[in-house]
Order: structure tokens, then sequence, then C-alpha cells
């Protein structure tokens, strides 16, 4: 249920009917905009009399929400979240480029692919500590000693980094990696959702590779109802019958889910395509369908990549991406 207060309601006022639906057992969320301010009330609303609430002197509309997501929702949250990590930000306007290798690999290709993807516009860096791969021969990560090179790299030049979590009991190796990913394939690993609903730490949740949207979002409101509000949706392809592309790139997603949820939503066409000459295109068409932000794998030697060379750009083409998604940007 979300209550719409009337412009002019004072703050007494305002903490007055907080005080009042709490007492009644409700978690409420308040949303301050621009123009007017929303309560959110989480839990049991079928004890709140909706014409007694809707006659408030300070209330102008009060309606029930009947979508299972209530904090990611934007009818409790009208305007954009805006996540930010050190000195950068995505949603509200905001647009971030991820860019980085899928796997960290050394303290010399981290910090030469840092160095190149900052230069070319990136404003996070991304790289994979610990990997989840579909056959257990393959490389795995670095571990805790690819988190360090990270914060190498982040030292270097300044790029807030962001890397995979693969289980709870990683999470104190986290404590500085400035936003922690949730891969598809956790995206519904509930015990770890709620656990990372604790930290502070913006959350980037991406797309289970068969899950609906209306799922994607119920695992951020694992994350939300924890009390974490800073997740980034990411939208990185579904597994689909078609052998030309490692998944489909679901670009629907994007304005469906902005319509749906204020939460930011960037796209991942390296995963998504699994193949380089196809990423310019797809992130072209990601930002054209008003994407808050792009994440893209980039190699300085993607021939002799660890992981997924197939899909990653090289920093030239990184920066070529770049400026084309800022042209696309401009034109819309």
């Amino acid at each position: 249920m979300i209550a719409v207060l009337k412009g002019g309601t004072t703050a007494a006022q305002k903490e007055n009917l907080i005080k009042w639906l709490s007492a009644q057992g409700l978690t409420v969320h308040v949303s301050e905009g621009e123009y007017k301010t929303v309560l959110g009330l989480v839990g049991d609303t079928s004890k709140i009399d909706m014409d007694l609430l809707s006659g408030l002197e300070i209330v102008d509309q009060v309606a029930r929400i009947s979508e299972p997501f209530k904090s990611a929702n934007r009818k409790f949250h009208p305007d954009d979240t805006v996540v930010s990590a050190c000195t950068s930000k995505l949603g509200g306007g905001n647009f971030g480029l991820i860019a980085g290798p899928c796997s960290v690999e050394s303290e010399e290709q981290i910090c030469t692919i840092a160095a190149a993807v900052k230069a070319a516009g990136a404003t996070f860096l991304r790289g994979g500590a610990f990997k989840p791969r579909t056959s257990p021969y393959d490389f795995q990560g670095m571990g805790a000693e690819g988190i360090e090179l990270l914060l190498k790299a982040k030292a270097a030049t300044g790029l807030p980094i962001v890397t995979e979590i693969m289980s709870i009991s990683h999470l104190d190796l986290f404590a500085d990696v400035d936003v922690i990913q949730v891969g598809a394939r956790n995206m519904q690993n509930f015990e770890l959702l709620k656990q990372l609903g604790r930290c502070d730490k913006p959350i980037l949740l991406k797309r289970g590779m068969s899950a609906t949207l209306k799922e994607m979002l119920m695992s951020a409101e694992y994350i939300m109802a924890g009390g974490n509000e800073q997740v980034i949706l990411c939208e990185r392809g579904i597994r689909s019958f078609d052998p030309y592309t490692r998944n489909v790139l679901d670009l629907a997603a994007v304005p469906l889910l902005k319509e749906l949820s204020h939460l930011p939503v960037v796209v991942d066409p390296s995963h998504a395509t699994g193949a380089a000459r196809l990423v310019r295109p797809m992130a072209l068409a990601a930002a054209a369908a008003g994407a808050d932000g792009l994440m893209i794998e980039v190699h300085n030697d993607p021939m002799h990549a660890l992981c997924d060379g197939a899909q990653s750009v090289t920093p030239d083409q990184f920066a070529e991406i770049a400026k084309a998604v800022a042209t696309v940007r401009t034109a819309l």
C-alpha cells in the first residue's frame, strides 16, 4: 500500500502519521520527491482502513500495490534511485560504463586494462576474482589475491571496483570492494541475497539465465527487504534455443524494468552475445533503449585470456564503443 501526502504537509504532521502507521505493525518507507512525498507501507496492510487513511487532511491518495515486489516498485519510489560508489554514479540521468576483464589474471594485466578503460571513459572497473565456470576444470579465478590486485588497480586509477561474490563465506574478503556483483547463477541464492541485504554496499544483481523480470525484481526485493536499497539491475541475456549467440539479449527488459522499478538498469552485451563483434551494436542498442549503464568485458590480449576471451573487446575497441555510445545518448 502507498499513501501520497499533499504538498505543504509539515514535518511534524508526516512524523505523526509515520508513528501511527508503525504502531499498526507496518514498516514505512519514505520517498521524498520534488513535488510529493510517498509513504510505502510494508506488512499486513489489511488492518488499515483505506477510507480512514485517505480521509486524513494531509493524505492526497491511497492505493494498494498488487505486485509482490514492494521496495523495488516505482509506485513506492516514483523518482529514480541513484546508486553511488566513490565518485561514480548510476541512475537518475547518471550513465555508467563498467569495464574490465572477465577475470583478473595478474597485476600487470588488470592495471594495464584499468588505465586504458579509464582513459576511454569508464567509470567503474570490473574484474572477476572468483569465477563460476560450467566446467570444474576451467580457471576458477585468483580468489582473495584477485581482489587485492583489483584494489591495486583502483589505487592507480581511482576507479571503483565491481567484482562477483560466490559464497556467503567470502563476504569478509569484500570489505574494500565498492560494488558487489551477484551473478546469474546466484540470482535466486536467497540466503546470499538476505546477507547482502544487511551490508552497506551497492549490489549489482544480474538476471538469471532463465529468469522472468518478476523473478529478478523479487530477488532485488530480498536484498532491499534487509535494508540495503542500493541495488543495480543487470540484463545479461536469457537462455534460448538459438545457437548463434551465447544468450538472447532482452532489450525490452530495459524500458519494462524502468517502468516497473526505480532501480538503475545496466546491460551486459558481452555475456549476452558471447561474441566480441556483437558487443558494439548491442551496446548502442542498449543505450538507445534507455539503459543507465553498460558492463563490457575488455582484455588487452583476448586471444590468450584465461576466461571468455571470445566475448572480450580490446581497449581500443572499447574506446570506440564509448564514443559511439556517447553519440547515441546525445542524440536521445
